[in-house]
Protein backbone atom coordinates (compact mmCIF):
# COMPACT_ATOMS: atom_id res chain seq x y z
CA UNK A 1 0.00 0.00 0.00
CA UNK A 2 1.16 3.75 -0.84
CA UNK A 3 0.90 6.14 1.72
CA UNK A 4 -0.24 9.62 0.37
CA UNK A 5 -1.03 12.69 1.88
CA UNK A 6 -4.52 13.93 0.19
CA UNK A 7 -6.18 16.66 2.94
CA UNK A 8 -9.22 19.33 2.69
CA UNK A 9 -10.40 22.23 4.08
CA UNK A 10 -13.59 23.50 5.78
CA UNK A 11 -14.89 25.89 8.45
CA UNK A 12 -13.40 23.92 11.24
CA UNK A 13 -10.04 23.58 9.69
CA UNK A 14 -7.42 21.42 7.97
CA UNK A 15 -9.20 17.50 8.01
CA UNK A 16 -7.65 14.62 6.10
CA UNK A 17 -9.89 13.87 2.87
CA UNK A 18 -9.04 10.19 2.48
CA UNK A 19 -6.87 7.30 4.59
CA UNK A 20 -3.71 7.68 4.25
CA UNK A 21 -2.86 4.66 2.64
CA UNK A 22 -4.48 3.33 -0.56
CA UNK A 23 -6.70 -0.01 -0.41
CA UNK A 24 -6.77 -2.96 -3.29
CA UNK A 25 -10.42 -4.16 -3.80
CA UNK A 26 -12.36 -5.84 -6.24
CA UNK A 27 -13.61 -4.04 -8.91
CA UNK A 28 -17.15 -6.00 -8.48
CA UNK A 29 -16.79 -4.00 -5.31
CA UNK A 30 -17.17 -0.78 -7.20
CA UNK A 31 -20.60 1.26 -7.67
CA UNK A 32 -20.56 3.89 -10.56
CA UNK A 33 -22.45 6.98 -10.07
CA UNK A 34 -23.06 7.64 -13.64
CA UNK A 35 -23.94 5.21 -16.59
CA UNK A 36 -21.48 5.58 -19.19
CA UNK A 37 -22.19 6.83 -22.95
CA UNK A 38 -21.31 3.96 -25.60
CA UNK A 39 -19.65 7.07 -27.44
CA UNK A 40 -17.40 7.88 -24.42
CA UNK A 41 -16.05 4.29 -24.53
CA UNK A 42 -14.64 5.27 -28.23
CA UNK A 43 -13.42 8.59 -27.86
CA UNK A 44 -9.67 9.35 -27.83
CA UNK A 45 -9.55 10.14 -24.15
CA UNK A 46 -10.46 6.72 -23.31
CA UNK A 47 -8.74 5.07 -25.57
CA UNK A 48 -5.56 7.15 -24.22
CA UNK A 49 -6.21 5.72 -20.66
CA UNK A 50 -6.99 1.82 -21.73
CA UNK A 51 -3.25 2.32 -23.80
CA UNK A 52 -1.78 3.89 -20.63
CA UNK A 53 -3.33 0.86 -18.21
CA UNK A 54 -2.38 -2.03 -20.24
CA UNK A 55 1.50 -0.50 -20.96
CA UNK A 56 2.33 1.04 -17.58
CA UNK A 57 -0.79 0.03 -15.43
CA UNK A 58 -2.93 2.27 -12.75
CA UNK A 59 -0.89 5.73 -12.41
CA UNK A 60 -3.78 7.89 -10.41
CA UNK A 61 -5.95 5.51 -8.34
CA UNK A 62 -10.13 5.91 -8.43
CA UNK A 63 -11.16 7.60 -5.41
CA UNK A 64 -14.26 6.24 -3.67
CA UNK A 65 -16.04 6.03 -0.69
CA UNK A 66 -17.91 3.73 1.68
CA UNK A 67 -21.29 3.01 0.76
CA UNK A 68 -23.68 3.80 3.96
CA UNK A 69 -26.04 0.89 3.45
CA UNK A 70 -23.54 -1.82 2.75
CA UNK A 71 -20.08 -3.46 4.82
CA UNK A 72 -17.89 -4.37 1.55
CA UNK A 73 -19.50 -2.13 -1.64
CA UNK A 74 -17.69 0.96 -2.46
CA UNK A 75 -19.35 4.06 -4.57
CA UNK A 76 -16.87 5.61 -7.45
CA UNK A 77 -16.14 9.37 -7.00
CA UNK A 78 -13.06 9.57 -9.62
CA UNK A 79 -12.24 7.14 -12.22
CA UNK A 80 -14.84 5.61 -13.85
CA UNK A 81 -13.16 5.53 -17.17
CA UNK A 82 -10.08 3.95 -15.38
CA UNK A 83 -12.57 1.22 -13.85
CA UNK A 84 -14.41 0.48 -17.50
CA UNK A 85 -10.58 0.11 -18.91
CA UNK A 86 -9.60 -2.50 -16.11
CA UNK A 87 -12.56 -3.94 -16.65
CA UNK A 88 -12.70 -4.43 -20.35
CA UNK A 89 -8.69 -6.15 -20.08
CA UNK A 90 -10.62 -8.35 -17.61
CA UNK A 91 -8.20 -7.23 -14.58
CA UNK A 92 -10.40 -8.32 -11.04
CA UNK A 93 -8.59 -5.78 -8.82
CA UNK A 94 -7.74 -2.10 -8.74
CA UNK A 95 -6.20 0.05 -5.76
CA UNK A 96 -8.01 3.12 -4.31
CA UNK A 97 -8.12 5.94 -2.59
CA UNK A 98 -10.91 5.57 -0.35
CA UNK A 99 -12.07 9.21 0.97
CA UNK A 100 -13.61 9.84 4.56
CA UNK A 101 -15.09 13.14 3.55
CA UNK A 102 -18.68 12.54 3.82
CA UNK A 103 -19.72 15.74 1.87
CA UNK A 104 -21.72 15.60 -0.98
CA UNK A 105 -18.09 16.00 -4.19
CA UNK A 106 -16.72 15.37 -6.81
CA UNK A 107 -13.17 14.46 -6.65
CA UNK A 108 -12.17 16.66 -9.42
CA UNK A 109 -12.28 19.73 -6.83
CA UNK A 110 -10.08 18.83 -4.90
CA UNK A 111 -7.50 18.47 -7.44
CA UNK A 112 -5.42 20.67 -9.92
CA UNK A 113 -4.58 19.82 -12.97
CA UNK A 114 -1.11 18.79 -13.91
CA UNK A 115 0.63 22.08 -15.13
CA UNK A 116 3.65 21.84 -17.91
CA UNK A 117 6.05 21.87 -15.71
CA UNK A 118 4.82 19.30 -13.33
CA UNK A 119 4.07 17.46 -16.71
CA UNK A 120 7.59 17.54 -17.94
CA UNK A 121 9.01 16.69 -14.61
CA UNK A 122 6.95 13.51 -14.40
CA UNK A 123 8.15 12.54 -17.53
CA UNK A 124 11.63 12.64 -16.62
CA UNK A 125 11.15 10.55 -13.62
CA UNK A 126 9.77 8.32 -15.90
CA UNK A 127 12.33 8.42 -18.25
CA UNK A 128 15.32 8.10 -15.21
CA UNK A 129 13.13 5.01 -14.27
CA UNK A 130 14.11 3.64 -17.19
CA UNK A 131 11.04 4.14 -19.43
CA UNK A 132 11.76 4.96 -23.07
CA UNK A 133 10.11 7.75 -24.44
CA UNK A 134 8.09 5.81 -27.11
CA UNK A 135 6.57 3.29 -24.26
CA UNK A 136 5.74 6.65 -22.16
CA UNK A 137 4.13 7.89 -25.89
CA UNK A 138 2.55 4.52 -26.52
CA UNK A 139 1.08 4.57 -22.68
CA UNK A 140 -0.61 8.33 -23.08
CA UNK A 141 -1.89 7.50 -26.47
CA UNK A 142 0.48 10.63 -28.44
CA UNK A 143 3.36 10.93 -30.71
CA UNK A 144 6.94 10.38 -29.20
CA UNK A 145 7.55 13.99 -30.78
CA UNK A 146 5.35 15.25 -28.40
CA UNK A 147 7.24 13.13 -25.53
CA UNK A 148 10.46 14.87 -26.57
CA UNK A 149 9.05 17.97 -26.73
CA UNK A 150 7.56 17.68 -23.45
CA UNK A 151 11.14 16.19 -21.76
CA UNK A 152 12.96 19.38 -22.88
CA UNK A 153 10.58 21.95 -21.98
CA UNK A 154 12.61 23.34 -19.54
CA UNK A 155 16.35 23.18 -21.36
CA UNK A 156 17.50 26.90 -21.91
CA UNK A 157 14.68 28.23 -19.27
CA UNK A 158 16.72 29.53 -15.91
CA UNK A 159 16.15 28.22 -12.79
CA UNK A 160 14.15 31.55 -11.46
CA UNK A 161 12.26 31.58 -14.45
CA UNK A 162 11.09 28.00 -14.11
CA UNK A 163 10.27 29.15 -10.14
CA UNK A 164 7.91 31.82 -10.83
CA UNK A 165 6.18 29.63 -13.04
CA UNK A 166 6.20 26.19 -11.96
CA UNK A 167 2.63 26.16 -10.88
CA UNK A 168 1.33 28.32 -13.28
CA UNK A 169 -0.96 27.02 -16.63
CA UNK A 170 1.54 28.33 -18.88
CA UNK A 171 1.36 26.50 -21.89
CA UNK A 172 4.33 25.05 -23.65
CA UNK A 173 4.39 27.84 -26.06
CA UNK A 174 4.99 30.04 -23.78
CA UNK A 175 8.16 28.10 -22.57
CA UNK A 176 9.65 27.78 -26.31
CA UNK A 177 9.01 31.49 -26.78
CA UNK A 178 10.65 32.64 -23.30
CA UNK A 179 13.71 30.79 -24.84
CA UNK A 180 14.42 32.62 -27.30
CA UNK A 181 15.21 35.54 -24.58
CA UNK A 182 18.09 35.59 -22.13
CA UNK A 183 18.31 34.64 -18.69
CA UNK A 184 17.74 37.89 -17.21
CA UNK A 185 14.81 38.63 -19.47
CA UNK A 186 13.20 35.55 -19.40
CA UNK A 187 12.76 36.48 -15.25
CA UNK A 188 11.63 39.72 -16.16
CA UNK A 189 8.78 38.42 -18.75
CA UNK A 190 7.73 35.18 -16.31
CA UNK A 191 7.44 38.18 -13.42
CA UNK A 192 4.95 40.18 -15.52
CA UNK A 193 3.25 37.44 -16.69
CA UNK A 194 2.46 36.68 -12.86
CA UNK A 195 1.56 40.53 -12.09
CA UNK A 196 -0.92 40.33 -15.22
CA UNK A 197 -1.88 37.01 -14.26
CA UNK A 198 -2.07 35.93 -18.01
CA UNK A 199 0.16 32.83 -19.37
CA UNK A 200 -0.95 32.54 -22.89
CA UNK A 201 1.31 32.33 -26.13
CA UNK A 202 -0.12 35.64 -27.30
CA UNK A 203 1.08 37.42 -24.60
CA UNK A 204 4.50 36.08 -24.36
CA UNK A 205 5.20 36.71 -28.23
CA UNK A 206 4.16 40.55 -27.53
CA UNK A 207 6.71 40.39 -24.32
CA UNK A 208 9.05 38.47 -26.92
CA UNK A 209 8.55 41.18 -29.79
CA UNK A 210 8.91 43.91 -27.45
CA UNK A 211 12.39 42.86 -25.95
CA UNK A 212 15.78 44.46 -27.06
CA UNK A 213 17.65 43.01 -29.32
CA UNK A 214 20.84 42.62 -26.41
CA UNK A 215 18.26 40.19 -24.35
CA UNK A 216 17.97 38.08 -26.75
CA UNK A 217 19.91 34.66 -27.32
CA UNK A 218 20.36 35.35 -31.43
CA UNK A 219 20.17 39.20 -31.45
CA UNK A 220 21.46 39.36 -34.90
CA UNK A 221 18.19 37.09 -36.19
CA UNK A 222 15.99 39.49 -36.98
CA UNK A 223 12.08 39.33 -35.99
CA UNK A 224 9.89 38.02 -38.35
CA UNK A 225 6.30 39.38 -37.43
CA UNK A 226 3.09 39.47 -39.77
CA UNK A 227 2.09 42.98 -40.26
CA UNK A 228 4.61 44.66 -38.79
CA UNK A 229 8.03 46.09 -39.92
CA UNK A 230 11.10 46.28 -38.33
CA UNK A 231 11.19 49.99 -38.03
CA UNK A 232 7.71 49.43 -35.87
CA UNK A 233 8.97 46.93 -33.98
CA UNK A 234 12.25 48.90 -33.19
CA UNK A 235 9.64 51.15 -31.63
CA UNK A 236 7.46 48.68 -29.83
CA UNK A 237 11.44 47.28 -27.74
CA UNK A 238 11.62 51.21 -26.91
CA UNK A 239 8.20 51.90 -25.66
CA UNK A 240 7.92 48.54 -23.88
CA UNK A 241 11.37 49.52 -22.26
CA UNK A 242 9.65 53.14 -21.19
CA UNK A 243 6.71 51.49 -20.02
CA UNK A 244 8.35 48.99 -17.79
CA UNK A 245 10.70 51.74 -16.30
CA UNK A 246 7.41 53.55 -15.30
CA UNK A 247 5.92 50.38 -13.56
CA UNK A 248 8.55 50.15 -11.57
CA UNK A 249 8.98 53.88 -10.17
CA UNK A 250 5.31 53.45 -9.60
CA UNK A 251 5.38 50.36 -7.96
CA UNK A 252 8.31 51.53 -5.73
CA UNK A 253 6.27 54.92 -4.71
CA UNK A 254 3.07 53.55 -4.27
CA UNK A 255 2.88 52.70 -1.14
CA UNK A 256 4.33 56.23 0.35
CA UNK A 257 1.92 57.44 -2.16
CA UNK A 258 -0.91 55.97 -0.19
CA UNK A 259 0.22 56.63 2.95
CA UNK A 260 0.40 60.27 2.34
CA UNK A 261 -2.98 60.48 0.43
CA UNK A 262 -4.40 58.63 3.65
CA UNK A 263 -2.99 61.00 6.19
CA UNK A 264 -4.33 63.83 3.96
CA UNK A 265 -7.68 62.57 3.59
CA UNK A 266 -8.26 61.96 7.38
CA UNK A 267 -6.75 65.45 8.40
CA UNK A 268 -9.01 67.43 5.50
CA UNK A 269 -12.13 64.70 6.57
CA UNK A 270 -11.43 65.96 10.49
CA UNK A 271 -11.60 69.73 9.33
CA UNK A 272 -14.78 69.44 7.49
CA UNK A 273 -16.03 68.12 11.29
CA UNK A 274 -15.29 72.04 11.99
CA UNK A 275 -18.72 73.77 11.19
CA UNK A 276 -17.17 77.23 11.53
CA UNK A 277 -14.71 75.85 8.87
CA UNK A 278 -16.97 74.55 6.47
CA UNK A 279 -19.34 77.66 6.86
CA UNK A 280 -16.16 80.12 5.57
CA UNK A 281 -15.10 77.82 2.54
CA UNK A 282 -18.73 77.33 1.60
CA UNK A 283 -19.26 81.21 1.54
CA UNK A 284 -16.02 82.32 0.57
CA UNK A 285 -13.91 79.61 -1.34
CA UNK A 286 -16.70 78.19 -3.25
CA UNK A 287 -14.09 76.10 -5.55
CA UNK A 288 -12.02 75.19 -2.93
CA UNK A 289 -14.74 74.03 -0.42
CA UNK A 290 -15.99 71.68 -3.55
CA UNK A 291 -12.27 70.12 -3.92
CA UNK A 292 -12.10 69.23 -0.43
CA UNK A 293 -15.23 67.47 0.05
CA UNK A 294 -14.43 65.33 -2.64
CA UNK A 295 -11.22 64.43 -1.17
CA UNK A 296 -12.72 63.63 2.18
CA UNK A 297 -15.15 61.51 0.58
CA UNK A 298 -12.69 59.31 -1.43
CA UNK A 299 -13.19 55.90 0.33
CA UNK A 300 -10.79 53.16 -1.86
CA UNK A 301 -7.20 54.31 -0.44
CA UNK A 302 -5.67 50.76 0.00
CA UNK A 303 -5.66 50.88 4.13
CA UNK A 304 -3.92 47.76 4.41
CA UNK A 305 -0.77 49.26 3.52
CA UNK A 306 -1.08 52.06 5.84
CA UNK A 307 -1.19 49.76 8.87
CA UNK A 308 1.95 48.13 7.55
CA UNK A 309 3.79 51.17 7.77
CA UNK A 310 2.63 51.53 11.62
Amino acid sequence: MTENSIISIDDGGVKMAFINSTVDLRIEQLIPTKPIPKTLLTSKKYLQILTSIKAVGIIEPPAVIAESNASDLYIILDGHLRIEALKEINESKVTCLISIDDESFTYNKHINRLTAIQEHQMILKAIKRGVPEDKIARALGVDVKSIIQKRDLLTGICPEAVNLLKDKHAPAGTFHILKKMKSIRQIQAATLMNDAGTYSVSYARVLWTATPKSQLVNPDRPKKIKGLTEAQIDRMESEMANLEKEYQLVEESYGTDVLNLTLAKGYLTKLLDNAQIVNYLAHRQTDIFNQLQRISEINFLDESLLGNRQ
